[in-house]
């Protein structure tokens, strides 16, 4: 099956249920503008995102396909730029029944998984992008090379609060050596 183009929001009725479809969701320089703002990233550059929604049983489908993006953002200790490049396979199951999660107890014999989606009347192929990218944006880029640097404030003549010193077990520790 050849790749064709389709739109980020997918409608159910152009899909026919005995063969799937490929897509390469295509950028333009609006919707890249859009994930840029919604990840707070300062550019997103080399977005590809494709693959196949193919038919599962009861009507459900699934949608899998290669996300790759290169992605700048500032680091989190210095804010100079840092880019990290991101190709990540991506499946997500979109099921027509309804998910079934009670808010009071876990059934431990039932399997959930994170893929699965509540199937609606589009596919909303941009928003499973931006999901995907999310989730694979390092939380606190660095710089290489770059050290967090550390202080110590304190009175003059008592010991400074360092991070050791300040956990909850330190005293303990400490306690231990005077004893041996």
């Amino acid at each position: 099956m050849p790749s064709e183009h389709v739109e980020p929001n997918l409608e159910l009725r152009h899909l026919v249920q005995t063969r799937g479809i490929n897509f390469d969701l295509d950028f333009s320089e609006v919707i890249i503008s859009s994930v840029v703002q919604q990840l707070d990233l300062i550019a997103l550059r080399k977005a590809k995102f494709s693959g196949t929604i193919l038919p599962l049983e009861k009507g459900d489908w699934v949608l899998s396909g290669i996300l790759g993006a290169s992605v700048e953002q500032p680091c989190s200790l210095t804010l100079v730029p840092v880019r990290t490049r991101i190709d990540v396979p991506v499946v997500r199951n979109f099921r027509k029944s309804k998910l079934q999660l009670s808010d009071t107890v876990l059934d431990s014999k039932t399997n959930y998984d994170d893929n699965d989606e509540p199937l609606h009347q589009v596919i909303d192929i941009l928003r499973v992008f931006c999901e995907a990218l999310s989730l694979e944006v390092p939380d606190y880029p660095r710089t290489e090379n770059v050290v967090a640097v550390t202080s110590e404030y304190g009175p003059p003549g008592i010991a400074s609060l360092t991070d050791d010193s300040a956990k909850p077990f330190a005293v303990l520790v400490e306690l231990k050596k005077k004893i041996e």
